[in-house]
């Protein structure tokens, strides 16, 4: 007999086979239950003293939660029963058992801390909640593709490794390649901009790795990237592509996944978008009485405008240049212009991206990276890659986990990255 999924089984009269992991049992004397759980859903299955043969009815309150098994049985009508059906079992196999005590409770009900959960992520990963948020995350991935997909975007690949900063500054993993020595990358930022200039539309999820000592609940040193560029485009066109991409992929979560979402007690809405420059934002926040640096937003300036625009992706435009980096168009292609042509988006009082028109001039390119105390020499096929017919390109890139993190309002990244890397942790 094929195994049938559990949510498969309820639309089925018969026999069927099923395989799962034990979620929980209960003993009512002459009535045993267990409810069987496989990534699709629960089924309860019910022994009956007298009616279920022996040997089964006894395994019933023999199990250990999280042992692995498969039953076959009859299916029955049961309105007691989650869903209005139950299995009466034939059989019942161990296929793995799980060892007594687990080391952490995966339960519905579990108050276990995070670190904990995280120390044992392979037993975690069992939870409804948890497997409710990397459901969600796999929408959010594959809608994001497929929305840029369909709009004839290619699907590419940019290197893990690279021999320079893709994004400025020293804080980079370094690691040995043969007798060179080469840098994790920050971002697939000057790969993802060589691939627009030839193949015009191109689009990636890939990781990436930031050596900063931070120790936050929005940071990860190691996350993935969802990254468009755009031939030419500017940054108005990307802005509004972005807007719409977001509405598209909530929109889809929306639809996709209602029990998930039921899970995690959220109701989402699909979001607004609002546009705003850099001058207008710094206005509007400190006339509430918040503070702001002159080339940047501070956390509670994002929450501010939350409160201001709710349910709305903010982007903040007209950037000034100094909070931006060496890739990124000045006003007017102006290196000695105050402001650029990046921007951010602010969602649910969170950054969750950053992006821009990109120099595609070589001459302009290599003054803004002097004035951000770079060297060219470091970037020469970089730049080479522009002097032989580079279009006028802009893009944009949003962490999948941040995204996740501002779109399922939960608290701390790391709960939403499978096996999360920081400055504290390297297992499992």
């Amino acid at each position: 007999m094929e195994r049938t999924l559990i949510k498969d089984a309820f639309v089925k009269e018969d026999s069927v086979l099923l395989k799962g992991w034990v979620h929980e049992t209960r003993d009512l004397k002459k009535v045993r239950f267990l409810i069987l759980k496989d990534i699709t859903g629960r089924m309860q299955v019910t022994g009956i003293d007298g009616k279920t043969d022996a040997k089964v009815f006894d395994l019933l309150d023999n199990l250990n939660r999280e042992s692995v098994v498969q039953v076959t049985g009859t299916l029955k009508e049961c309105k007691q029963a989650p869903n209005g059906k139950e299995l009466i079992p034939d059989s019942i196999e161990i296929i793995a058992e799980a060892k007594n005590p687990l080391p952490i409770d995966a339960s519905d009900y579990s108050k276990t801390e995070l670190p904990l959960r995280l120390d044992n992520r392979f037993l975690d990963l069992h939870s409804a909640r948890t497997q409710a948020i990397f459901k969600i995350q796999s929408t959010i991935g594959h809608e994001f593709l497929n929305y840029f997909i369909k709009k004839g975007f290619t699907y590419c690949h940019t290197p893990s490794m690279i021999g320079a900063s893709s994004e400025g500054g020293t804080e980079l993993f370094k690691a040995k390649y043969f007798d060179k020595e080469v840098f994790l990358a920050q971002s697939p930022q000057l790969y993802k901009q060589m691939i627009a200039c030839s193949m015009e539309n191109m689009v990636t999820i890939t990781p990436v790795w930031r050596a900063e000592k931070h120790n936050t609940v929005r940071h990860l040193n190691e996350c993935r990237q969802m990254d468009i560029e755009m031939a030419f485009a500017d940054s108005k066109t990307v802005l509004e592509e972005m807007g719409k991409a977001v509405q598209y992929i909530v929109k889809q979560v929306i639809e996709k996944n209602a029990e998930e979402l039921e899970v995690l007690k959220l109701k989402l809405e699909v979001p607004k978008t609002k546009y705003l420059t850099f001058a207008e934002t710094k206005e509007l926040v400190e006339k509430e009485g918040i503070k702001i640096p002159k080339d940047d937003l501070t956390g509670e300036a994002e929450k501010k405008l939350e409160e201001l625009f709710p349910n709305t992706v903010t982007f903040v435009y007209d950037w000034p240049m100094k909070g931006k980096p060496f890739y990124i168009m000045p006003k007017d292609e102006d290196a000695a212009a105050e402001l650029s042509e990046g921007f951010d988006a602010i969602y649910k009082g969170m950054e969750i991206s950053s992006g821009g028109q990109r120099i595609h001039i070589p001459e302009l390119l290599e003054k803004m990276l002097k004035t951000k105390d770079m060297n060219p020499k470091d970037f020469k096929s970089y730049i080479d890659s522009f002097r032989y017919g580079a279009p006028p390109h802009a893009g944009w890139s949003i962490g999948i986990e941040r995204f996740t993190q501002v779109l399922l309002e939960i608290s701390n990244v790391r709960e939403v990255c499978m096996f999360p890397r920081d400055r504290d942790r390297i297992t499992p």
